[in-house]
């Protein structure tokens, strides 16, 4: 960002040069009052002595907290500020403006309420009873900004001790974004995700969470080749953590980036600036798929890119590129989907279905106003368009709908499909 962007940024958050008092407060978010409190009575209803009367509810059927409190529309956004943004780790109290700004999304995109909490914690288990001991609060969980290999441990260890929703939003929020444009590329350039040969550049959360996910599409393990700082992991590979031992390739020969893009049909990267070489980029196959997910700074420069290939299709996540693969396109609608039909947790069922629906959308028409947002006369699914806009106004519909139908179909639903969402007829034209 320029010096002059830079101090747009922080005065934006200070609240400087803003249009609407409100606005003034430093910070993103703020806590509304839903019901009325201007009257004696109204004040008895909201406090002592009517508060009781939910107390005693809740106390005889916890389920009630869903019809008297905010629960059901309240989720937590959860740090330890190990792994923020493409800055390290900056500790629990610097990752509060993001959390904050995960707040807005949620809020903005789905309407789904946010408390951000930031947790000093000197352990993965401290910090997961931390979190468990909150839970009763909330209807869901959204893990954020945890750095790997701890975050795959907190993330289970809570699904499997709380029976509300808990999602690391940095692997599978980008694993699915990842897998839906995935497919379309795929679809565009005339190949098949179950026999292409995939480089995963980045062994952290999102890429470890994309290749799973792919697999459970119907890529094989075989196929798929994946590098951290060291290069190819492989099974000679020394102190391999679990979940890189779990793509550890057993074709030794290959150990350098540029040998394991010989031949290869799709790179994504999730990993650092400017590690994608020329070299590497014109050894891949016809016709292919670079995903160069570094933000803001991708493995190689969208412009060089397409100057050395002309028939290959890519996505960044930037947002002043085609193709941008951002985690907004998930999440709010994922939690959305799984809130309306009080879902135990989010499973991959329902990842899927989101995956599915989000490839959708990018078929359908783009209205109008999207086009306008971008300044451009139309988007039709092509090269350039192969992920749907943050701004498409038919996510929630397509979106948290497949989430939701996927829960109640997997079980973990507690309420039924919701009367006002589409029916399975109307979700398939």
């Amino acid at each position: 960002m320029s010096k002059d962007m830079k101090q747009k940024a922080l005065d934006y958050h200070a609240g400087i040069n803003v249009a609407n008092q409100a606005g003034k407060r430093p910070g993103k978010i703020a806590i509304e009052i839903t019901k009325p409190c201007d009257t004696q009575q109204e004040l008895t209803l909201a406090y002592t002595p009517g508060v009781a009367e939910p107390v005693r509810a809740i106390v005889e059927n916890p389920d009630a907290a869903y019809q008297y409190t905010a629960k059901g529309n309240l989720v937590a956004v959860v740090t330890d500020g190990s792994a923020v943004l493409g800055l390290g780790n900056t500790g629990a109290l610097a990752a509060k403006p993001v959390m904050e700004g995960k707040g807005v999304l949620f809020k903005k995109f789905a309407d789904v309420d946010v408390f951000d909490i930031e947790v000093d914690a000197a352990s993965a288990a401290e910090f997961i009873s931390t979190v468990a001991g909150i839970a009763p609060t909330f209807g869901g969980i959204n893990l954020e900004d945890i750095a790997a290999p701890r975050c795959f441990e907190i993330e289970q260890t809570l699904i499997d001790q709380l029976d509300i929703p808990v999602f690391h939003d940095d692997q599978h929020g980008t694993a699915i974004i990842v897998a839906a444009g995935l497919l379309n590329a795929l679809q565009i350039q005339g190949k098949k995700l179950d026999t292409a040969k995939i480089v995963c550049l980045g062994a952290g959360s999102a890429g470890i969470a994309s290749m799973r996910l792919l697999v459970s599409l119907g890529a094989h393990r075989s196929n798929i080749l994946m590098l951290d700082r060291k290069g190819v992991i492989h099974t000679d590979r020394k102190g391999l953590n679990p979940y890189k031992w779990s793509f550890a390739s057993e074709d030794t020969s290959k150990n350098t980036l540029l040998e394991a893009m010989s031949g290869a049909d799709v790179f994504i990267g999730v990993s650092g600036a400017n590690l994608l070489g020329e070299a590497a980029l014109m050894a891949m196959a016809a016709q292919p798929i670079v995903f160069a997910l570094s933000n803001p700074d991708p493995e190689i420069d969208p412009e060089l890119a397409h100057r050395l290939r002309d028939d290959m299709v890519m996505a960044t996540g930037r947002s002043d590129h085609p193709n941008q693969v951002n985690n907004v396109l998930g999440f709010p609608f994922i939690f959305r989907g799984a809130l309306d039909v009080r879902a135990r947790r989010i499973n991959e069922d329902m990842m899927i279905a989101a995956v599915y629906a989000l490839q959708k959308l990018t078929h359908e028409p783009v209205p109008a106003e999207v086009c306008k947002a971008y300044g451009v006369d139309s988007m039709t699914f092509g090269p350039d368009y192969i992920i749907p806009k943050p701004f498409h106004p038919r996510l929630l519909e397509f979106v948290a709908s497949a989430v939701a139908r996927a829960a109640v179909d997997s079980g973990v639903a507690q309420l039924p499909y919701p009367a006002h969402y589409p029916t399975l007829a109307e979700s398939n034209t």
